[in-house]
């Protein structure tokens, strides 16, 4: 399709409940235009992707890790969740390591926390 410069269709015959739509389809196609089942599309656009680490996290590690994506410490967090700073702390421990975010000299976990909850 990518390369296609003319025309270019692609229907499936039980989509096509009136000769109507099968004509319009293909003057769109003669004139250069473009027709593709809804059926195929969606198939298309589906994201059949495996389950990520976020999808995982219980709520209260879930609800930890988007204050660390909105930018809040582990104190504002706390006061937030009227709980313990000790509690957040733990509960961002468990965050990383679910997420698989070892402690390293090189990475910051918060902000790979943030990247892995953003692209879940």
């Amino acid at each position: 399709m990518a390369q296609n410069t003319g025309g270019f269709g692609y229907l499936l015959k039980e989509s096509l409940a009136e000769i109507g739509d099968l004509a319009e389809a293909i003057r769109r196609i003669g004139t250069g235009g473009s027709v593709i089942d809804p059926t195929v599309v969606a198939c298309l656009l589906h994201r059949n992707r495996a389950t990520a680490p976020v999808d995982t996290l219980p709520h209260r590690e879930h609800e930890i890790l988007a204050f660390i994506a909105e930018g809040r410490s582990n104190e504002a967090t706390a006061r937030h969740l009227t709980v313990s700073g000790k509690t957040v702390e733990t509960h961002v421990r468990n965050v990383f390591s679910k997420l698989g975010l070892e402690s390293n000299i090189v990475d910051h976990r918060r902000v790979l926390a943030v990247l892995t909850y953003l692209r879940a």
